[in-house]
């Protein structure tokens, strides 16, 4: 079939993107699904700073490549083997697939699904090769999801269902700012109950972060540079919102603190505001050549704790129950981290505004 989608013709543009324009939206054929695969209507899908650090080269990926990893839809078409869902229903599409029988998926979402990391990697589906080609060759899939187009085939690892009453813009954040923020919390730092929680970085993933430890009870301190999102963490609730400079002199200790923002400075600034016994929890994905510094004394005399977590250390079908069960009880408004809403047209342009700081969660709707 003919689907529409904004394709990634190179890595590595200068910015300002919305002038050197690497996005190319393109009429596209899509394969049927394949044996454990779903043809889903694309829905919602929104513009992640992972999606940037293709965009911009720090994250290597092959090129042409239909990009969007977080997105939401309903499903059109089932692959032969698949049982468990039905055409009309909904589904949050994950950008990390789960065979769940190799050691990555062994560990409980400690660390990721080896066969599914494999393919997402060569860009393609975990079921081998492409379903995306454009006037005869092959376009790349990213992450297992292509979500940046009207449609998707995807491999049924890479989907959770959801209830209809889960509105498609929320089912999407689910995919990966909700999953990898509020992971980051539940799965990694796992805060004793009303224990306080620090956030740095208050982008979509660190303010899902926030919004998952208040919808557990516990206090949250936001701690950004952007004046905007530390008024908005503030309207949400935050017990306080500070900057990166007055957190660290002011002596702020906090027992887990996340670190969202993709920089060697937030992990610095996120390890000097964490107490003594207390935990730092990194998700963000900074450039590879950065490097932080911190003290090993500090670790053993204070007896600290560091902990990397991919994709909040999520097992999504187990995970995204959870937050849906939280915002239908009222307790996680996943809708103030909408930003704003765009075309596929808009995508080289939200680019800019994602580099700039501005945006929590754009999101493309059809």
């Amino acid at each position: 079939m003919q689907i529409t989608g904004a394709v990634l013709e190179t890595s590595g543009a200068e910015a300002p993107f919305a002038q050197s324009r690497p996005f190319t939206v393109s009429t596209l054929e899509l394969d049927a699904p394949g044996q454990g695969e779903l043809l889903v209507r694309i829905e919602a899908a929104g513009v992640c700073h992972s999606d940037l650090s293709v965009v911009d080269g720090n994250r290597v990926r092959p090129t042409p490549m239909l990009l969007g990893h977080e997105a939401a839809g309903i499903v059109e078409q089932i692959g032969d083997g698949i049982d468990d869902l039905q055409v009309g229903d909904r589904v949050v599409m994950t950008f990390l697939p789960r065979c769940g029988s190799c050691a990555g998926c062994a560990t409980d979402g400690r660390l990721p699904c080896e066969v599914g990391a494999a393919a997402n990697g060569a860009g393609s589906l975990v079921g081998g090769g492409m379903r995306l080609h454009r006037n005869g060759s092959d376009v790349f899939h990213h992450l297992g999801v292509s979500g940046f187009a009207s449609h998707a085939v995807v491999s049924r690892t890479s989907v959770v269902g959801v209830p209809t009453d889960v509105p498609a813009e929320i089912a999407a954040l689910l995919g990966c700012a909700v999953l990898t923020g509020g992971g980051a919390v539940i799965n990694a730092g796992r805060p004793a109950p009303g224990a306080t929680v620090a956030v740095v970085g208050l982008g979509g993933v660190g303010m899902a972060a926030l919004l998952v430890a208040q919808a557990l009870g516990h206090p949250v301190i936001g701690v950004d540079m952007v004046a905007d999102k530390l008024a908005l963490a503030r309207d949400l609730g935050a017990a306080q919102a500070i900057s990166p400079i007055d957190a660290v002199e002011q002596g702020l200790r906090i027992p887990v603190v996340i670190e969202a923002a993709g920089s060697a400075r937030a992990f610095e600034t996120a390890f000097a505001v964490t107490a003594p016994g207390g935990t730092t929890v990194t998700v963000g994905l900074p450039a590879p050549q950065a490097v932080s510094t911190i003290s090993p004394l500090t670790l053993t005399a204070e007896a600290r704790t560091v902990i990397g977590s991919y994709l909040g250390s999520a097992v999504p079908e187990r995970d995204i129950p959870t937050y849906v069960d939280l915002w239908r009880d009222g307790k996680l408004p996943l809708e103030r981290l909408v930003s704003s809403r765009i075309r596929l047209e808009d995508l080289n342009g939200a680019m800019d505004a994602l580099a700039a700081g501005t945006e929590l969660r754009q999101l493309i709707t059809f």
